[in-house]
C-alpha cells in the first residue's frame, strides 16, 4: 500500500523555495472541428496535488481536455504545459516519456478481458521490461490500495462493473504517476460504488499528493470530492474526515464547460451558490 505522504505545499503562488509549478496548464487554449468550436481560449491550472473536477454536459469539451494533455490531439491555438515543461508540439516519441508520468482511468476500466487482473495491473511494467520481482511488488502493491488483493488471479469477466473500475485504477497507479486523469470514471455506477472510486481519488490527493483531473456530469462526485479529506489515524488506518469548522478543503475546485467554453471557476460552495440559469439548471439535475 501507499505510504502517506505527510508534506505539506502550497498550492500555487510562491514559497521560501521559490515559484511552485503548476502540474496542468492551459493557457488560451483552442480547438475547433470545421466549424464546430469544441474550446473557446481555455486556461486551466492545476496545482501540485490539487484535484480540478470537470463538469459539464456530454459533448462540451471535457474528454477532450484529457486528450490534449496526453498529446493524442493537438491544439489549433494556445499552449499546454506538464511541470511546466511545453508540450503543445511534442512529437509523439516526445510524449512517450511525458505520458509515463500520467495515470489514465477510462469509464469502463479498458481492461483486456482475455488476461487476468494480474497481468491487467503489470501491463505497463512488462512493457518496460521490468524484473520479475519488481513486477509482482508492484501489482500487489497497487491492487492492495484499491482494496482487490483477493481478485488477483481473477478474470475480467468475473468482475462487477465497480471492480472492473478499480482494477483499472490500479493499473493506472503502476510506476508512480503524479498526474492522474479520470474520465467518467463512476458512469454508470450505482452510489455506493460511485462513492468508492471517488474515495480512492481522494486518498491519492491527500495521502500521495497526486494531481488529478477527475471529468464527470454527476454532481455526487462533486459532493463526495470536495466535502471530505483522507487522514491516517494513529492505527494506520485511512479515514475520511468531512469538512467543516475544524477543515476547509483549498486543494479541490470545480470547471465547468458549456459549449467548449468555461462559464463557471471555483469551489463547490461557489457553484451551489451560483445565480447563472444554465449552472443552476444542472446542479437541480436538469440536462
Amino acid at each position: 500500500m501507499f505510504e502517506p505522504d505527510t508534506s505539506v505545499s502550497p498550492n500555487g503562488g510562491s514559497s521560501i523555495f521559490g515559484p511552485v509549478i503548476p502540474a496542468i496548464e492551459f493557457e488560451k487554449v483552442c480547438l475547433a472541428y470545421d466549424d464546430k468550436v469544441i474550446l473557446d481560449h481555455i486556461d486551466l491550472t492545476v496545482g501540485s496535488g490539487d484535484c480540478k473536477i470537470i463538469l459539464g454536459r456530454s459533448g462540451g469539451g471535457k474528454s477532450t481536455i484529457i486528450r490534449l494533455i496526453l498529446g493524442l490531439i493537438k491544439p489549433d491555438s494556445g499552449r499546454i504545459y506538464l511541470d511546466g515543461e511545453d508540450i503543445t508540439d511534442y512529437s509523439e516519441a516526445e510524449m512517450m516519456p511525458v505520458r509515463q508520468k500520467i495515470g489514465m482511468v477510462f469509464q469502463e476500466g479498458a481492461l483486456f478481458d482475455s488476461i487476468s487482473v494480474y497481468e491487467n495491473v503489470a501491463y505497463r511494467l512488462r512493457e518496460q521490461h521490468r524484473d520479475e520481482d519488481e513486477v509482482e511488488s508492484e501489482v500487489m502493491r497497487m491492487l492492495e490500495f484499491v482494496d482487490l488483493a483477493d481478485a488477483v488471479e481473477k478474470m475480467p469477466i468475473e468482475l462487477s462493473g465497480g471492480m472492473r473500475r478499480r482494477v483499472g485504477i490500479a493499473r493506472a497507479l503502476i510506476g508512480d504517476p503524479t498526474i492522474v486523469l479520470f474520465d467518467e470514471p463512476t458512469a454508470g455506477l450505482d452510489p455506493p460504488t460511485a462513492r468508492t472510486i471517488c474515495e480512492l481519488a481522494i486518498k491519492l490527493r491527500d495521502l500521495q499528493s497526486v494531481s488529478s483531473i477527475f471529468v464527470t456530469h454527476e454532481m455526487n462526485n462533486v459532493a463526495n470530492l470536495s466535502s471530505e479529506y483522507a487522514t491516517v489515524n494513529e492505527k494506520g488506518e485511512v479515514v475520511f474526515e468531512k469538512e467543516g469548522d475544524k477543515l476547509c478543503l483549498i486543494n479541490t475546485e470545480v470547471l465547468m464547460l458549456r459549449n467548449g467554453s468555461i462559464i463557471f471557476n471555483g469551489t463547490d460552495e461557489k457553484l451551489r451558490k451560483s445565480s447563472d440559469p444554465y449552472v443552476t439548471r444542472f446542479i437541480r439535475g436538469e440536462r
